[in-house]
């Protein structure tokens, strides 16, 4: 068996770290993947972008943020994080307030990403 491409699996992450779970399942999903020998990118859309900033706090209902997980990827050789610049955009947000580096796509680019990956799950 082959190993597998860096460019197995894109996992879209549109929510951001509070108020609903599906941002922590997302990573997990990814977590999972890249634990199974899987090469993950992970695009942060929309809402998600906000998932990447320094010193999140704890939410309104006391949702932990994603900062101890995101500081995990690494470990798990998921390195490739996309980034909505439209999305930073909106929120008034630079690359520099990410806590990782991060690689800024116009909207072509990101139309371009499902058909550049074998697998795509969408949280």
């Amino acid at each position: 068996m082959s190993a597998p491409s860096p460019s197995d699996l894109l996992v879209i992450l549109r929510h951001g770290s509070h108020g609903t779970n599906w941002l922590r399942e997302g990573l997990d999903a990814a977590l999972v993947a890249a634990a199974f020998g899987r090469g993950v990118s992970l695009l942060f859309m929309g809402e998600g972008v906000t998932a990447l900033l320094r010193d999140q706090q704890v939410g309104p209902l006391g949702q932990k943020g994603t900062s101890a997980t995101l500081e995990m990827l690494a470990m798990y050789d998921i390195e490739t994080l996309l980034v909505e610049e439209a999305a930073l955009e909106r929120f008034g947000l630079t690359a520099a307030d990410l806590m990782l580096p991060v690689r800024l796509l116009s909207a072509e680019a990101i139309a371009a990403q499902p058909g550049a990956h074998r697998l795509v799950l969408t949280f």
